[in-house]
């Protein structure tokens, strides 16, 4: 494409998608794929909903755009009582952005000024995980432990403030597991700790890694021995998509402080995304200075707040985090059948639709000591019809391969039944 005047991602070629339906989306010449990974782990409603389209178009005949600086709108009041009521979350208040990376960045700037507001200046590190994945702006960057990513922008950012814990580690009892967080508290001095933040199911660093249940309840008990902010990442796992509102009480009855979401919340119908904040957080700062010290042109955007409010119409009268629930356990089986027949298939896990396949080196059951497996599996799969989200990296910033896994929450059985047949081709092939 040297006549586009597009600034591509990546030099290789693109092909133009031009239309969507259900799971599958459609090229400019008519080939079909079906969205194994819905896009990024987004569009959980399936493609070429009319009803939202319809949706956004009410609202942008009536009310386009107004700045959340100087209005509130009646759509974003609906939304934010309906979603906060089906998170299970009563009295948070949701402050809405356009994407992930937005809604984690102020999240980590929301953490800080609450101990401010607090009289606790002095906290301002954010506990993170390594790896681990929040977003791209350089703030949520920074809290990321993603190597590949990271790297280069490394001496943009104050490591200092960004200590990072070990990964959940499976073998270990969940809350064994969540004692591991006292001693990076210790070794970063507790009274300088704004917050804690994970992913309750890891998504791109290290595919549909979980830890046992137990975890995040005493993940959530050491953070209020100490005063820090328990924030959950919800960008990819929330909405239903892990077979439950919110993945991080797959374990337990476990209340975050700020709970970040993106992705499934507009399903790829409308850029949006958001936290969702405890009565506490947000009371101190209305209490204190009376004012959020952060904001987003488009914040509140009332076009894409119609399209979410539409897609949690579908969500809750379709039952989708059920059905994610039931077609995720149909689907983890299937793939546990293609580990039984492949061995570079090292693990298969995950819950509800969001499911990683772990690849490596078949000989001696570890990752290959290069990257390139996932690429080369996706690509093979790519070629057969089924789009998957290949990464690399979980082991050591390099090495690392896995698939993640991620349909839309619509799919049928046969649906399912027809991406194990391509990723059963493009492991043979490729794997």
């Amino acid at each position: 494409m040297t006549d586009s005047s597009v600034f591509y991602r990546s030099r290789k070629p693109y092909p133009t998608a031009v239309r969507g339906e259900g799971v599958y989306l459609y090229d400019a010449g008519g080939r079909r794929w079906l969205d194994g990974s819905s896009g990024a782990l987004v569009a959980n409603i399936g493609h070429g909903r009319p009803e939202v389209a319809e949706a956004m178009a009410r609202q942008a005949r009536t009310l386009p755009f107004v700045h959340g600086s100087q209005f509130t709108s009646d759509v974003l009041e609906e939304y934010a009582a309906r979603l906060t009521a089906f998170l299970g979350l009563p009295g948070f208040r949701f402050w809405a952005v356009s994407g992930g990376s937005e809604a984690n960045e102020s999240a980590i700037k929301l953490a800080r000024q609450y101990h401010v507001e607090r009289g606790e200046p002095e906290r301002y590190k954010v506990i993170t995980r390594v790896p681990s994945y929040h977003g791209a702006s350089l703030g949520a960057l920074a809290a990321s432990g993603m190597g590949a990513r990271r790297a280069m922008y490394a001496p943009l950012m104050n490591e200092a403030a960004w200590p990072k814990m070990p990964k959940p580690d499976p073998t270990l009892s969940g809350e064994d597991d969540a004692e591991r967080l006292r001693a990076v508290l210790e070794e970063a001095g507790p009274s300088s700790v704004a917050a804690f933040i994970c992913e309750p199911v890891v998504g791109a660093s290290d595919a549909a890694l979980a830890p046992n249940p137990g975890y995040h309840a005493r993940i959530a008990e050491i953070c209020r021995e100490h005063g820090v902010l328990f924030i959950a990442d919800e960008v990819m796992s929330g909405m239903g998509r892990c077979g439950s509102p919110l993945a991080v009480r797959l374990g337990g009855d476990v209340t975050p402080d700020l709970v970040v979401l993106g992705k499934g919340l507009a399903a790829g119908y409308a850029p949006l995304a958001g936290l969702a904040a405890s009565p506490e957080t947000y009371r101190t700062v209305m209490e204190g200075s009376g004012a959020f010290q952060h904001g987003f042109t488009y914040a509140g955007h009332p076009v894409s707040v119609a399209a979410g409010l539409s897609v949690l119409d579908i969500v809750e009268r379709e039952a989708l985090p059920e059905r994610a629930r039931e077609q995720g356990k149909r689907l983890l089986a299937g793939l546990r059948d293609l580990q039984g027949r492949h061995p570079s298939v090292l693990e298969v896990r995950g819950h509800g639709l969001l499911l990683g396949v772990v690849l490596g080196d078949p000989r001696t059951g570890e990752a290959c000591t290069a990257p390139g497996l996932a690429g080369r599996v996706a690509a093979a799969a790519w070629e057969r019809g089924l789009i998957t989200y290949p990464g690399t990296g979980a082991v050591d910033g390099t090495r690392g391969d896995h698939l993640l896994l991620g349909p839309p929450l619509s799919i049928t059985d046969g649906e399912v039944d027809e991406m194990l047949a391509a990723l059963d081709g493009a492991l043979g092939t490729a794997g």
